[in-house]
């Protein structure tokens, strides 16, 4: 659920009406795919359908999406600083931030806050 509620985070802020089509291109899911986790999200509460299909995030589905970018970015960032080529960096940051606990991940971030200074 997390890739589904980040891309419609990143879709929302580059086009006005997000629609299942726009998250299925955008993620390279099937259509049939991306409607089943729509219904899904919808009945968890974590995204609203209005009667022409945009979708919008929840306050609960926003606060996940946006969890999931900033820890996207983070990982990005840092394996890309680290000399990782960037496509390797956002693949790997795409895997690490679905995995990693919320305690890891701030000391991680702290860590290398302190280390950048």
């Amino acid at each position: 659920m997390e890739d589904y509620l980040e891309s419609i985070l990143v879709l929302s802020q580059c086009i006005d009406r997000v629609r299942s089509v726009d998250v299925a291109s955008y993620l390279g899911f099937s259509k049939p795919s991306v409607s089943h986790a729509v219904k899904l999200m919808v009945n968890q509460e974590l995204i609203s359908l209005n009667e022409n299909k945009i979708i919008t995030l929840t306050e609960k589905g926003r606060a996940i999406a946006q969890e999931t970018y900033n820890r996207h970015l983070f990982f990005t960032d840092m394996l890309t600083a680290i000399g990782v080529p960037k496509e390797v960096a956002q693949e790997d940051a795409c895997r690490i931030e679905h995995v990693i606990s919320k305690e890891s991940f701030e000391a991680i971030k702290n860590y290398y806050k302190k280390t950048q200074e």
